[in-house]
């Protein structure tokens, strides 16, 4: 099963004169034009103690310059892997129009300020579902996890604050790739690699 892709323009090196972050977010805007269900989707590769890979998908919550932000329970099993190994690779994959972002680099945690920050701006249901869920641990069954829901929406009737073990890492890339499927499989690869201080050192066109 093929896709022969096509576009009436050829990804070029130009178009990051504006920067990786905002080729980024012109991407998503295209993806989001195309009719991609959550354009912001990415899935996220970490490795284990024992360097074994593990992916998953998660919904990127920022781009800037410093990198690319999600969030997550810091018990999860992604986070504890970064603690461990504090390096990720996450890729946007959009076939519907044909392009496709991977952005490696070091991952960190975000300044609790920056969390606190994006928690308040969550739905009411998306914080209850984070205080209700002990993100990769085992649970009984799904009629536990529920009753775990309706306790915490009696105990915050209110206003629900940042949970203690949960919060926002940014991936600080290392490089970015940006990817463009083309006639017989001549697709169009640029890759972004940066300098230790994050600016821009490199910019390559790939053989596909």
């Amino acid at each position: 099963m093929r896709v022969n892709y096509t576009s009436p323009h050829d990804l070029d090196e130009s178009w990051l004169d504006d920067g990786w972050e905002q080729l980024i977010l012109r991407w998503i805007d295209d993806a989001l034009a195309g009719g991609v269900a959550e354009p912001n989707a990415m899935v996220l590769a970490t490795v284990d103690a024992d360097g074994r890979p593990s992916t998953r998908t998660v919904l990127c919550k920022g781009i800037s310059r410093a990198g690319v932000v999600f969030y997550t329970n810091y018990g999860s099993d992604k986070a504890r892997q970064l603690g461990l190994n504090p390096y990720a690779s996450a890729t946007f994959s959009w076939p519907l129009i044909g392009r496709q972002i991977t952005v490696r680099g070091r991952v960190e945690r975000v300044e609790r300020e920056v969390t606190d920050g994006y928690w308040r701006g969550r739905p009411r249901g998306s914080q209850l579902g984070a205080w209700a869920s002990d993100q990769s641990q085992p649970v009984a069954s799904r009629a536990v996890l529920e009753q775990q829901l309706a306790a915490v929406a009696e105990r915050f009737p209110d206003e629900i604050p940042t949970p203690p073990n949960w919060g926002g890492f940014v991936i600080a890339p290392t490089s970015v790739e940006f990817w463009q499927g083309r006639e017989s499989r001549l697709h169009n690869r640029i890759r972004v690699t940066f300098a230790a201080d994050g600016s821009p050192s490199a910019v390559e066109r790939l053989s596909p």
